[in-house]
């Protein structure tokens, strides 16, 4: 009965042609060996994905011992990458704009699980002060600096600050410069009025001189 058995197994579940020229006892054999291997398989279902999850482990970020990262590890990673991109964005907007009255940026940092420094906070040193005793050049640097300011997509609270400060002198040098503009025409018309005033008198004699001609002759 059991060799009757044995012999029935098929090509197709064996996979080997030459399945049918094997003794009884090869065959109970080679049987018994898969079933015990398709056993183990069903019973132990969480071989697979052990092994796929040891693969991914080994391939992820790791921490500066070389060790794989925890789940909320890398997320704080993660974060921390953004981050980092979004200040050095926020700053090179101010110095790229800022041109020659915006200083190099400096930056804040903070380790990373992986070991390596990220930005956290920056700041770009601008020069916003008035251009002494040239309203009109004050007026381009304040305009200048209000954009430079402005630039970020995400302006800070001391970028709205300064922004401020900026358009008040920007208000002060237009004015200024409208006074000037207003001393400088009165001026004119000042001294355009002297000049006809003091203008010479026409060549027409005087009775004065008319009588010394008479006399003369």
């Amino acid at each position: 009965m059991a060799v009757s058995s044995i012999s029935t197994v098929s090509h197709a579940a064996w996979t080997y042609p030459s399945a049918n020229t094997m003794s009884p006892r090869v065959e109970q054999t080679a049987k018994g060996r898969a079933l015990e291997e398709d056993t183990a398989s069903t019973d132990d279902p969480k071989t697979t994905s052990t092994s796929e999850e040891s693969v991914s482990a080994e391939a992820g970020p790791k921490r500066a011992d070389g060790t794989p990262m925890a789940p909320e590890e890398i997320q704080l990673l993660e974060q921390l990458k953004q981050t980092d991109r979004e200040v050095r964005q926020h700053e090179m907007a101010h110095q790229t704009v800022g041109g020659a009255y915006a200083g190099g940026a400096s930056y804040e940092y903070e380790v990373g699980p992986d070991g390596k420094r990220y930005a956290v906070a920056g700041e770009v040193p601008i020069d916003y002060g008035p251009v002494p005793n040239d309203p009109q050049a004050t007026i381009e640097k304040m305009q200048t600096v209000i954009a430079a300011a402005m630039a970020p997509a995400d302006p800070s609270p001391t970028d709205y600050q300064v922004a401020a400060q900026a358009r008040q002198y920007l208000l002060e040098a237009k004015l200024e410069a409208s006074m000037q503009r207003s001393e400088m025409n009165q001026a004119r018309s000042d001294g355009a009025a002297a000049t006809s005033s003091t203008a010479t008198p026409s060549d027409t004699p005087s009775a004065d001189e008319s009588a010394a001609d008479e006399l003369a002759a």
